[in-house]
């Protein structure tokens, strides 16, 4: 076999991130009747949130602000958004978001009968997230695919984030491989892909929106169970 280790990003990759972020959203938005606190609809405080949470973590990344900034600012801004300045309210939606989002399902479409059929060509596969390792842990948990990995790094432990070759470098190692033996298989193009091929490490771009790139992955798939042609 050309690769000895197999690297996943979760979310976007594996764990239907959008789908399980807007069902958690929407049970916030009705629990706490934010219709009758002036936001005139669901996706509009989806909308403000997700744009507001996007920035943060775009900040996060490159260290301006830290992880409780990210998580306390997201609701909060997009709160203020429909003139909401309840700071109980606020602190309330900001815990039960991270209560109720690692406890969804939902995976993309065949992500377990991929995995089983990696696992079956006896593919050592890792996790490399620049999630919060409580957070990752419970997705993986309770969606039913923490068995499939032997290490799970997550950026918290690592102390690095994607695309920092830190975080690579950190995740080759804990698996014992190298990065000409390994590959990465991820949707974001400047965090796994970029991120991988700075450290010599082939990639697998996930992009099922085929969005333009302005860089030639090693692979390029629609849909996970192309997988099967390459591995």
């Amino acid at each position: 076999m050309r690769y000895k280790h197999l690297f996943f990003d979760l979310d976007h990759t594996l764990w239907d991130f959008e789908t399980n972020e807007q069902e958690t959203l929407l049970e916030l938005f009705d629990s706490h009747g934010l219709a009758n606190r002036g936001v005139p609809s669901f996706e509009a405080f989806s909308e403000s949130y997700v744009g507001h949470n996007e920035r943060l973590w775009e900040r996060f990344r490159k260290g301006f602000i830290n992880r409780a900034e990210l998580r306390d600012k997201r609701f909060r801004l997009a709160l203020l958004d429909f003139k909401i300045g309840d700071e109980k309210l606020c602190q309330a939606i900001s815990t039960e978001f991270l209560e109720i989002l690692p406890n969804k399902k939902a995976l993309f479409p065949e992500t377990k009968e991929t995995l089983d059929y990696l696992a079956a060509k006896n593919y050592p596969m890792h996790m490399i997230t620049n999630g919060f390792e409580e957070t990752q842990l419970l997705k993986m948990r309770n969606a039913g695919i923490e068995h499939y990995f032997t290490h799970i790094v997550t950026s918290e432990v690592a102390g690095s984030l994607k695309p920092y070759p830190q975080i690579f470098e950190y995740a080759i190692s804990k698996a014992g491989t190298s990065a000409a033996e390994s590959i990465m298989v991820g949707d974001a193009m400047e965090l796994d892909i970029k991120g991988a091929h700075g450290v010599g490490m082939d990639q697998v771009y996930f992009n099922p929106a085929k969005p333009p790139v302005d860089f030639t992955p090693t692979y390029t798939i629609g849909h996970l169970k192309e997988l099967r042609n390459i591995l």
